[in-house]
This record gives structure tokens, C-alpha cells and sequence, in this order.
């Protein structure tokens, strides 16, 4: 890859994510850039506040104006980030990079369907950053979409919810259990057992072992 030549162990890569969610939500609160948990992180966030043990990265999503602020201000910015979070000790270097068709709002940009990412610069793992837009061709009043063709309705996102996710505070949609339910089922807030990675939630430890 482009900053890692090699795959993380689970564990190890678990470790690496929380640590690149917890800069990520600190540098977007610094600079004043409005995110939430969405898709996997939020199923995630759903179960135990925490990662999911077999998600390779973390899904977030940003308002336009957000968007416009972090490509217009801080495009390919380098944060340096002082960890302390388990195997992570010392500064570890995070870029800002945001898609350079951001701007182009079609559905036809099937290349470009990510606004941007949060990457560390060492382990190569990142955070997806996706924009929500006002559908303005839409029938339905106050109908938002994503350049990946995820719709929602305003009332579905905002006002967002003040939570916690790995040990920070974090945002999440308002509606986040309708959401849920449309994208994954409503198989998937109850399941106990996700048998394509071997994993039981344990309802005592409240985590997925």
C-alpha cells in the first residue's frame, strides 16, 4: 500500500483504529468540522460502544459545509498526535486528505464516491469520510443522499445525539436505530453470533468474542 507494506493482526490493528478514531474526533471538534458514526462504526457503536473486532476500518460521515471547510482549509494537512493507547506510545503522524472531485455531486462518480479520508500515516489504515447532500431533485421534502447511494430523510440524522464511542464522546444520527435496521436489517441488533468471522457477542463481558 501506499504507507504499509504489510496486514495488522486483529488485535493489533483493533488498537490502531481506536487510536485513529479518538485523533480523528479530536481534530474535527479543534476544527470545528461536524461528524458522526455511520455504516459499520455505528453497528458497532450499537453493540458495545466500541469497534467492531473484525472491521478493517471506521465509517464516518461530515456535513457539506464540513466537507467544504476541511478541502478548502485543510486538504493533505499532517497531524501529529501524541498516543498513549495501549500498543500505541509516542507521536503518530495523521493526514487530511480529501478527494480532489469532491465537488462533483453526481451518483455517475462511481471512482469518487469517498469525500476523504483520516489516514495514519505508519499502519496505512484509514477512516472513510462521506458527505451528505440535500437531494434537491427529490419529491420528498428534506431528503439527504450520498455520493455511494445511501438516501436518508433529514429527521433520520438531525438533530445528531451526543454519545460515547471508545472511551471519547462521540456524534451519532438521530434516528440511529431506523437507520440500523435499513442498512443491515433488524436481524442485526439482535444476533449474538456473526458466523462469517467466528464471533459471539458475550452479553456478560459485552463484547464480541
Amino acid at each position: 500500500g501506499r504507507f504499509a507494506d504489510r496486514t495488522l493482526p486483529p488485535d493489533s490493528r483493533n488498537e490502531h483504529l481506536r487510536a485513529l478514531l479518538r485523533t480523528y474526533l479530536a481534530t474535527m471538534h479543534a476544527l470545528g468540522a461536524e461528524t458522526w458514526l455511520m455504516h459499520g462504526s455505528l453497528l458497532g457503536w450499537w453493540w458495545n460502544r466500541r469497534i467492531m473486532p473484525w472491521d478493517s476500518d471506521i465509517d464516518v460521515q461530515v456535513t457539506e459545509p464540513a466537507l467544504k471547510l476541511l478541502a478548502t482549509h485543510h486538504n493533505m494537512s499532517v497531524h501529529v498526535r501524541d498516543e498513549d493507547v495501549d500498543v500505541i506510545v509516542g507521536n503518530r503522524e495523521y493526514l487530511l486528505e480529501i478527494n480532489p472531485h469532491w465537488k462533483n455531486t453526481s451518483y455517475a462518480d462511481k471512482y469518487n464516491v469517498i469525500d476523504g479520508r483520516w489516514i495514519d500515516m505508519k499502519t496505512g489504515l484509514y477512516i472513510d469520510i462521506t458527505s451528505v447532500r440535500w437531494n434537491q431533485s427529490s419529491p420528498v421534502p428534506g431528503t439527504l443522499y450520498c455520493k455511494d447511494r445511501h438516501h436518508y430523510l433529514s429527521r433520520q440524522i438531525f438533530p445528531l445525539r451526543t454519545s460515547e464511542f471508545e472511551g471519547v464522546p462521540a456524534k451519532i444520527p438521530y434516528a440511529y436505530q431506523e437507520l440500523l435496521a435499513e442498512e443491515y436489517g433488524t436481524e442485526s441488533l439482535v444476533q449474538t453470533v456473526y458466523r462469517k468471522e467466528g464471533h459471539v457477542f458475550d452479553k456478560e463481558k459485552m463484547e464480541w468474542v
